[in-house]
């Protein structure tokens, strides 16, 4: 049995609310020259959207003494966003947000960056996972997706996703080896173009962040069947006529017991300051409070844990090594490695 939970869930209780943190005084370090906000990824995904977010919140209530200005960097995987970052040593006007290819891009490739070549700065959020069908299919529960790709035989379904060798392959591989149901995995460039795919039928499955198919839900396109955590989302307005994201069950409760949680946290370029960090730890915070960015959290079903300093760094040197072991056992590995 595939399990990721035991591999995986670490956040531990280390949860505090956007809600509850209070101001933070800026540090007297600000910068001088705009703020350049690289995304590993494509656009219209989850990274990009949270991204160009902060970067509206920030902009409307004057929260930066420069404009941020979001880059996407999404070549090779995303290893051209972050060495971007890595050769940019010592700049405080660089910062990058990550997702799982932090760890699962340099693992399957052998590019040369490691999360230890920059500088931690803040978790912002844990993504969650759901399995999505298009709304004109049968299938109501996972059981009766994965009997129905069973029955059909290796292969004929597709499962659509973002890169390959990344999270989205890498829970696939762990839905195949727990269920014996057997995709055809097709990669997309982002999150946004993986949930179009899914409405035009091109791909029969998803495991999209909430955020990259809450449109498409709304819309009546799409069907969530599960989320893969070991809770139900806490979000109850209804996002639908008759759903909310309480309402999706948890995969385990539908009969397998798949789990992930994706990073959404932000470093800096490798030897910045004390100075520079606190500054954007207190933008961050900042952004926390406002009433769009908690709009955004409920609208994408986000887990708000929210990390800096040694906790931070601690969850993703741990982070980094549960990825290593889902990354052996699904066989994503590359020779270097």
């Amino acid at each position: 049995m595939v399990n990721l939970r035991a591999k995986y869930i670490f956040a531990g209780a280390a949860f505090a609310a956007a809600a509850t943190l209070a101001p933070t005084a800026f540090a007297q370090w600000q910068p001088t020259k705009p703020v350049t906000f690289v995304i590993p990824a494509g656009t219209g995904g989850g990274a990009d959207q949270m991204a160009r977010m902060i970067q509206g919140i920030a902009a409307k209530y004057n929260l930066t003494s420069q404009p941020i200005v979001v880059v996407n960097k999404a070549g090779g995987a995303g290893a051209e966003g972050f060495l971007d970052v890595k050769q940019s040593n010592g700049d405080p006007h660089k910062i990058i947000i990550t997702l799982s290819n932090l760890f699962t891009t340099p693992l399957a490739t052998g590019v040369p960056f490691n999360w230890k070549d920059m500088t931690p700065v803040a978790m912002l959020a844990l993504d969650q996972f759901v399995l999505w069908v298009n709304a004109e299919t049968p299938y109501k529960t996972p059981k009766d997706y994965l009997d129905a790709v069973k029955a059909g035989g290796p292969n004929k379904f597709k499962m659509g996703g973002t890169g390959s060798k990344q999270e989205d392959q890498i829970i696939t591989v762990a839905i195949e080896k727990l269920t014996g149901a057997k995709f055809t995995y097709i990669p997309y460039k982002g999150g946004g173009d993986v949930a179009v795919q899914l409405v035009g039928k091109h791909v029969d499955s998803t495991v999209n962040n909430p955020i990259e198919a809450v449109a498409q839900w709304r819309a009546g396109s799409l069907r969530p069947l599960c989320v893969l955590d070991s809770k139900r989302m806490p979000y109850k307005e209804k996002m639908t006529s008759d759903m909310s994201w309480n309402d999706i069950p948890t995969c385990k409760e539908t009969g397998f017991d798949v789990e992930y949680l994706m990073l959404r946290g932000i470093f800096m370029s490798p030897g910045v300051q004390q100075q520079h960090v606190d500054y954007y730890v207190g933008v961050f915070k900042k952004v926390m409070e406002t009433p769009e960015w908690k709009d955004f959290m409920e609208k994408g079903a986000f887990n708000t844990t929210f990390m800096t300093g040694k906790e931070y760094s601690d969850w993703v040197a741990n982070a980094e090594k549960a990825h290593l072991e889902l990354m052996k056992e699904a066989g994503f590995l590359a020779k270097t490695n």
